[in-house]
């Protein structure tokens, strides 16, 4: 851990405004506007990470479930579009830094999930997938603008094969069982489809987080249709991981809060993203 090393936004300006002030008014007004039962001892959480114009208003959906609540420290496991590695990069570094202000890294925790893991070579410090990566930034303004003293610990799910996934879910879940935290996935959908085969797919991964509920349900099911890509979403490892470490950590529920796709934004329609907001308690 390198107390000195603090994460610089890439992707203010782009992805979301760059002025403090605007980018906390378009967060207050995407959780203003999202409509839904607000849902206690929610353990997981699934949000999108597209452009804010395109997924903000989704993901207030999750967020706004975390909204003034007292947690310690925030989990957030997202995957790597920008560079390729072979396990989940923990960051090695004191803080992530946004618009917003500096986000602490919880060095405590961090080390535990590194070091009393029971997966050395699966979950490991590192700066591979945190230098470029807008996956994981861009949570950081909503839980800055939701939450207050927090902390997090950054996880990059490089290759999402089983043993990243099931891994992670289970060291988390395990290492901090009873502990006040919350666990983030970050994920968009189908890309680039036409707007109604978007839903088909999409769809595919809905059931697949509302079969959650069943006491049947297998993760594992859902970990083959990632891994063989029967279903299509580019943060599906992060998600199965947030599924096992929120089953561990006592859930047993799953609830779909928002589903909507670039089209719906946009009104293009020929080549769509899909976005979902999902919560595990």
């Amino acid at each position: 851990m390198n107390e000195s090393y603090v994460r610089e936004s890439v992707v203010a300006g782009s992805f979301y405004p760059s002025n403090p002030e605007t980018l906390k008014k378009t967060i207050n007004q995407y959780i203003e506007k999202a409509e839904t039962e607000i849902i206690h001892n929610v353990k997981g959480l699934v949000c999108p990470h597209a452009g804010y114009i395109y997924s903000g208003q989704v993901a207030a959906y999750s967020y706004k479930q975390l909204k003034d609540r007292k947690i310690d420290c925030i989990f957030i496991i997202a995957p790597s579009h920008s560079e390729y590695f072979d396990f989940n990069s923990v960051f090695p570094g004191s803080a992530y830094k946004t618009p917003l202000g500096s986000v602490k890294v919880d060095s405590e925790r961090a080390e535990t999930l590194v070091k009393g893991s029971d997966y050395p070579a699966n979950i490991r410090y590192s700066d591979y997938g945190h230098r470029r990566e807008h996956s994981l930034e861009v949570q950081l303004p909503f839980l800055q603008t939701v939450l207050t003293d927090f902390k997090i610990v950054p996880i990059v799910m490089g290759s999402q094969v089983k043993d990243n996934i099931e891994s992670l879910g289970s060291s988390i879940g395990n290492l901090f069982t009873g502990q006040n935290i919350a666990v983030i996935a970050s994920t968009d959908l189908s890309h680039y489809h036409p707007y109604n085969d978007a839903a088909s797919l999409d769809k595919s991964v809905i059931d697949y987080i509302e079969d959650f509920n069943n006491s049947n349900f297998k993760i594992e099911d859902f970990t083959d249709a990632i891994t063989s890509q029967e279903v299509e979403m580019c943060g599906g490892g992060p998600v199965a991981s947030v599924m096992v470490a929120s089953k561990i950590l006592g859930a047993d529920k799953s609830k779909v809060l928002q589903y909507k796709n670039s089209g719906d934004v946009s009104g293009d329609r020929n080549a769509v993203v899909g976005y979902l907001s999902a919560a595990f308690f």
